[in-house]
């Protein structure tokens, strides 16, 4: 029988950002340094001759085959986060690259309500799953798969994306939870015919806690075709006399904006911050550039036919 699908097409000039292990992979080594040096033993980077430009992939889209009737609810990313509204007068909504962050991608949300304890063993009988709900449900969900304190979730769905598209699947940005953090994947979503687990590890020994409409896995669309062939250069901004006018300009002003408000001038005040970013204003010649203060992205939908 063929899963029934939800499609969800995007526009062709959406721009989505960015865990995984697959069933069968080997347990997780312990965590290594957050930040590795490099050494002679790295490996040379692709050289991109085999990159697909930007130009030639094809227009971004998202098809969500579901597994089983009561797979885990796919949502479009909010903006805000409990955090965010908890700042001083929500003062961490004005920062529109975090906003958009948070709502560049579709959230899956926890069929179910649990709990699990990790004891700090590495061997998968260390991770303890405990639910009112029923078992087998919760069982179809999240396990203790791979041992060193992973906790494993079934998306409950086979993801697949245009060629050179792939998915980029992680935590929702900017959401922390107390003892266990979420791995990143990126998975080759336009060709893999199976699915994928999403992966949480804990960090210490503790007993945590997922609600049901919780979201546990963030996915976003990632030009992985593409991405091979990015060259990064390092120039000095002197090199760049209009862009390095502008940035001197901004900084005058933000400088300017800081005084006056640390002053507690009336205009100042009453403005609160500089909305530059927010507007999209640039004043660097003949700029004009592609902007977004807001996103919410479309909800997936049956497919038609």
């Amino acid at each position: 029988m063929v899963p029934r699908a939800l499609k969800l097409a995007l526009p062709a000039r959406s721009r989505a950002g960015p865990i995984h292990v697959t069933p069968g992979s080997p347990a997780l080594p312990p965590a290594s340094p957050p930040f590795p040096t490099s050494d002679a033993s790295e490996p040379t980077p692709d050289d991109g001759g085999d990159a697909l430009p930007v130009a030639g992939l094809p227009p971004p889209d998202l098809t969500c085959y579901r597994l089983e009737p009561d797979a885990p609810r796919i949502v479009p990313g909010v903006p805000g986060r409990a955090w965010m509204e908890a700042t001083q007068d929500r003062f961490a909504f004005r920062c529109t690259p975090l906003t958009i962050a948070n709502a560049s991608g579709w959230e899956l949300l926890s069929p179910v309500s649990f709990q699990a304890f990790w004891d700090g063993g590495p061997g998968l009988e260390a991770i303890t799953i405990a639910s009112d709900e029923d078992p087998a449900r919760v069982a179809r969900f999240v396990v203790s798969h791979f041992g060193a304190g992973v906790l494993t979730f079934h998306t409950g769905h086979l993801f697949r994306t245009p060629p050179g598209w792939a998915l980029w699947c992680r935590g929702s940005p900017n959401t922390v939870k107390d003892a266990i953090v979420p791995l990143d994947g990126l998975v080759e979503t336009d060709w893999l015919p199976f699915t994928f687990t999403m992966n949480w590890r804990f960090t210490r020994r503790r007993t945590v806690r997922f609600a049901r409409g919780e979201p546990f896995c963030f996915v976003s669309l990632f030009p992985h075709g593409a991405v091979d062939a990015v060259a990064p250069v390092l120039a000095d901004i002197a090199e760049a006399p209009e862009l390095k006018a502008a940035h001197d300009a901004w900084a005058r002003e933000r400088a300017s904006f800081n005084e006056r408000l640390w002053q507690r001038e009336a205009g100042a005040v009453e403005q609160g911050w500089e909305k530059r970013y927010v507007r999209g204003a640039s004043d660097a010649a003949g700029a004009s550039p592609f902007h977004r203060s807001k996103r919410r992205l479309r909800s997936p939908k049956p497919a038609s036919g």
